[in-house]
C-alpha cells in the first residue's frame, strides 16, 4: 500500500514521466558533441536497460530535494536522471551470470537475456559513463564547482568504498570465497553501501543544487542513509513475502543462496519494527524543515509500504 496522500502519489508519478522523458532524450541516437557515433545494438539495449519503467525513485528524492531548497531550472531533473542511469548500469552487471544469474528484470527480460553477455557489460559501461558525462555538463548547473561536487559525490557513492564495494560484499556472503557468517553489523554495513549509498546520494545531490549549508546538508544526509537502510529492509522483507509475477524479478534469492538478511537475523516482526524505526529516524531529521519536507516524510513511508 502506497501513502494515502494523493497528491504524494500523482507527484511521484510526475516526477516519473518527467525523468522518462529525460532519459529518452539522453538515450536517442541522435550523435551528441563529441561523440563519433552511437551503435544501434548498443543504444537499442541502453534503452531496454533504462527505459522499463519503474518508479524513479533516486531521481524524485533529487528533484524534491532540490526543491525543498528552492533550487530552481532542470538542473535537478538531470543529475536525478544521471543517477538513475547508473542505477540501471548496476542493475544490468548485478543481472548477469557471473553475478545473480537473473532472467528477469521489470517483468521482462534482462539485458543479456535479450541481447547477451558481451553486449550487457559494455550496456553497464556506457550508462555509468554517461551519467557522470551528464553530472559534468554545465546544463546542470552552471557554477563547475557544483558540478565537481556531484561527480565526486557519485563516483563515491558508486565506487569501491559504496555500491560497487558492496557487491563484492555480496557475493562474499553468498559464500564464494569461503564461509560467510555474517553478523548483524556486516549486514548493515553491506547494505549501507550496496543499496544505501546510491539512495543517499541520490538526497544529497539535491542538496548540493540546493547550495545547503553544513548543518542543513548533514540532516538531508541523515535522513537519505535511514530511507535507504530502511529501502533495503522492506526490500527484503517484498522478497519473502511477495512473487516473482508481482515484483518484476526472480524472490527468494537470497534464501536459496543461504545469505543472511535482517529479516533472517531479527525475524519477520522484528525487520517490520525496524522499517517504523527507520521512518522515525528519517522524519526526525526533517523536523527542522518544518511542513516544507512532507513530500520526503512520504516518501519514506512510500519505501516501507510499496508492494512492488
Amino acid at each position: 500500500m502506497m501513502p494515502s496522500n494523493s497528491s504524494f502519489v500523482m507527484r511521484l508519478a510526475e516526477a516519473a514521466g518527467n525523468v522518462e522523458t529525460t532519459l529518452q532524450a539522453l538515450l536517442s541516437d541522435e550523435v551528441r558533441p563529441g561523440e563519433i557515433a552511437r551503435p544501434a545494438r548498443l543504444m537499442e539495449a541502453m534503452r531496454h536497460a533504462v527505459l522499463a519503467g519503474g518508479k524513479r525513485l533516486r531521481p524524485f528524492l533529487t528533484i524534491e530535494t532540490a526543491r525543498l531548497l528552492g533550487a530552481k531550472g532542470r538542473g535537478a531533473l538531470l543529475a536525478g536522471g544521471a543517477v538513475e542511469l547508473l542505477h540501471c548500469y548496476s542493475l544490468v552487471h548485478d543481472d548477469l551470470p557471473s553475478m545473480d544469474d537473473d532472467d528477469l528484470r521489470r517483468g521482462r527480460p534482462t539485458v543479456h537475456r535479450a541481447f547477451d553477455e558481451a553486449t550487457a557489460i559494455l550496456v553497464g559501461d556506457a550508462l555509468q559513463t554517461l551519467a557522470f558525462e551528464i553530472l559534468a555538463s554545465p546544463e546542470v548547473d552552471a557554477d563547475p564547482a557544483i558540478r565537481s561536487e556531484l561527480v565526486l559525490g557519485l563516483a563515491r557513492a558508486s565506487g569501491l568504498g559504496g555500491m560497487v564495494g558492496g557487491q563484492m560484499l555480496d557475493l562474499a556472503a553468498e559464500g564464494r570465497y569461503g564461509v560467510a557468517n555474517l553478523a548483524e553489523g556486516d549486514v548493515r554495513r553491506l547494505q549501507m553501501m550496496k543499496t544505501g549509498a546510491i539512495l543517499t546520494f541520490s538526497v544529497e545531490a539535491g542538496a548540493i543544487l540546493g547550495h545547503a549549508d553544513a548543518g542543513v546538508r548533514r540532516n538531508l544526509v541523515a535522513y537519505g542513509r535511514a530511507l535507504g537502510a530502511a529501502f533495503q529492509v522492506a526490500d527484503d522483507i517484498l522478497d519473502r513475502e511477495s512473487s516473482a509475477e508481482a515484483l518484476g524479478k526472480r524472490t527468494g534469492k537470497d534464501q536459496e543462496k543461504g545469505k543472511a538478511t535482517l529479516v533472517d537475523l531479527l525475524g519477520m516482526e522484528g525487520a517490520r519494527r525496524e522499517c517504523a524505526r527507520l521512518v522515525d529516524e528519517a522524519n526526525a531529521a526533517l523536523v527542522s524543515f518544518g511542513a516544507r519536507a512532507d513530500v520526503l516524510r512520504d516518501a519514506v513511508r512510500f519505501v516501507v509500504e510499496r508492494q512492488v
